[in-house]
């Protein structure tokens, strides 16, 4: 940081968000540990999936062009993860300020893209479900590229306060050493509140309760038909949306504790623990969140392990071939089909689900 721009301000020891992110050392070196193995695991798992849909899948349908969408995402971020675990492992900030602002900010943009993303696979399952007949009109192909499109528009706009709200300083810690944090920098307790419970508002609990209820409403249909056959994409689908819910919620629930403590006065016991409890837990949880980036190719790969044998490194692209819906009714690929048949999964075609639906709702 040695150059002639004005000197880093230096942290106000009255503000509990000096050290949120490397104030514990324990906690630390479990997120470094964490964030590591996310790197391992991630990078060459979502580069894969990219590889597989790009390359080798035949057939994209849009649930395939939307996990490839999610694959994007979270394997940008994956690369970043880089960066925190020096940051983690130093315990101190070294690539300065524009970098504390972008990377933040990509990551706090990748967390809503994924959950957006997410939603809109919940959304198009229900519409083809429940209102079959309008998925034409509703989610045709080119309607859910738009969607994508604009979607990559609003979490860019959506993550701003990450940017504008977060800078590097100087802290002095317990062993009276200095250090860099990149850490928040909210002039009033109501940008705090405003910041995380916004993002908990817009980036989980919204998002949340339309995917929850478009599963109520698909399984409310399916239980009113005669249409009982496991289809492979519901299965796939839900799995990750409940691997996201898991590795997001801690994350969400210190956030809402963070907010919790700026409505006590500074002085207040009360607002003491709040914030012990939240600064001992940022590193963990904000690790636990990068999991679920990583987690959907090792969800993936059991999902496909019975094409494994017979296509090897395209065993992927199979299974995505395998779990497609045809959004105008007509049939799959010979390969597709046999691949279905194969897993148990016959006619797994939209046209199908409609049939079958609106046949048993009939009678």
């Amino acid at each position: 940081m040695n150059n002639p721009n004005p000197p880093i301000p230096r942290v106000n020891a009255t503000n509990p968000e000096d050290d949120s992110l490397v104030s514990n050392d324990v906690t630390t070196a479990l997120g470094a540990l964490i964030l590591g193995l996310v790197f391992l695991l991630g990078v060459p798992g979502n580069l894969f999936i990219i590889w597989s849909i790009l390359a080798r899948a035949r057939r994209r349908s849009i649930t395939t062009i939307l996990i490839l969408n999610l694959a994007c995402a979270d394997g940008f971020l994956m690369a970043l993860t880089i960066f925190f675990i020096i940051y983690l492992a130093k315990q101190s900030w070294v690539f300065g300020d524009a970098m504390c602002k972008s990377l933040f900010y990509l990551c706090n943009a990748n967390m809503y893209a994924s959950i957006f993303i997410i939603t809109v696979m919940s959304l198009h399952r229900l519409v083809a479900i429940v209102w079959p007949r309008k998925l034409p009109v509703l989610a045709s192909k080119r309607i859910v590229v738009r969607v994508i499109c604009g979607l990559w528009v609003l979490v860019l706009f959506m993550s701003i306060p990450a940017l504008v709200f977060r800078d590097v300083r100087e802290d002095v810690d317990e062993r009276n050493k200095t250090r860099l944090v990149c850490a928040f920098n909210h002039p009033k307790p109501t940008h705090v509140r405003f910041q995380y419970a916004f993002e908990t508002v817009s980036g989980f609990i919204l998002p949340y309760t339309v995917i929850v209820t478009s599963y109520i409403l698909i399984l409310r249909r399916l239980r009113q038909t005669k249409f009982r056959r496991k289809v492979r994409s519901e299965k796939l689908i839900l799995a990750i949306v409940v691997m996201f819910g898991v590795f997001w919620l801690p994350y969400h629930v210190i956030n809402m504790v963070q907010v919790a403590a700026e409505w006590y006065r500074v002085d207040s016991p009360v607002r003491d623990k709040l914030d012990h409890i939240w600064k001992s837990s940022r590193a963990v949880t904000s690790a636990l969140a990068f999991i679920s980036s990583c987690a959907n190719p090792v969800l993936y790969t059991f999902a496909g392990k019975s094409y494994i044998r017979q296509n090897g490194l395209e065993f992927m692209a199979r299974l995505f071939e395998g779990t497609s819906m045809d959004p105008t009714g007509t049939k799959k690929g010979a390969h597709s089909s046999a691949a279905d048949n194969s897993m148990g999964l016959r006619n797994t075609s939209e046209s199908t689900v409609s049939n079958g639906a609106n046949a048993a709702v009939q009678k």
